[in-house]
């Protein structure tokens, strides 16, 4: 079984302000209410901590692994829950170049045996918890922004 979540949003800011927030894991504690904590290195092959915690539901960890990292504009790891083909999650920032600053694509492809009966859940919780965090992304950045 297959499912899908996919949220844009447009930011006020270039590209590589967007990027240098969305790639900064340590911050994340101090702006993204959807991704509570981060650690590790933004390098494909290397693995992450992420704490999720959608809306009204009770947080976890998981540890995915950097599948693809295209500097500025694209941002994907790869995470299991429990073992390989039971849950799989591959979350995926994209950011585009649009007039007046940058398109964010944020989507997460699940996969596995527990993804059927975990779709409405998943739309329920963890697509506005996205949707959160793309709008704690904008007023981070445009934050930033302003303290330059």
């Amino acid at each position: 079984m297959r499912h899908q979540l996919k949220t844009e949003i447009t930011i006020d800011a270039p590209i590589e302000e967007v990027w240098a927030v969305l790639t900064d894991l340590d911050s994340f504690p101090e702006w993204n209410p959807f991704m509570t904590a981060a650690a590790g290195v933004v390098a494909e092959g290397e693995r992450l901590e992420v704490t999720i915690r959608p809306p009204g539901a009770k947080g976890s960890t998981v540890n995915p692994r950097v599948t693809e990292l295209q500097a500025g504009r694209v941002f994907e790891w790869l995470g299991h829950a429990g073992m390989k083909g039971l849950f799989d999650g591959r979350h995926r920032f994209e950011l585009e170049p649009v007039t007046g600053g940058t398109k964010l694509i944020h989507e997460e492809y699940f996969s596995g045996l527990l993804v059927r009966p975990a779709r409405g859940w998943l739309n329920r919780k963890v697509k506005p918890g996205f949707e959160a965090m793309n709008q704690a992304l904008a007023e981070r950045t445009a934050t930033r922004a302003l303290t330059r």
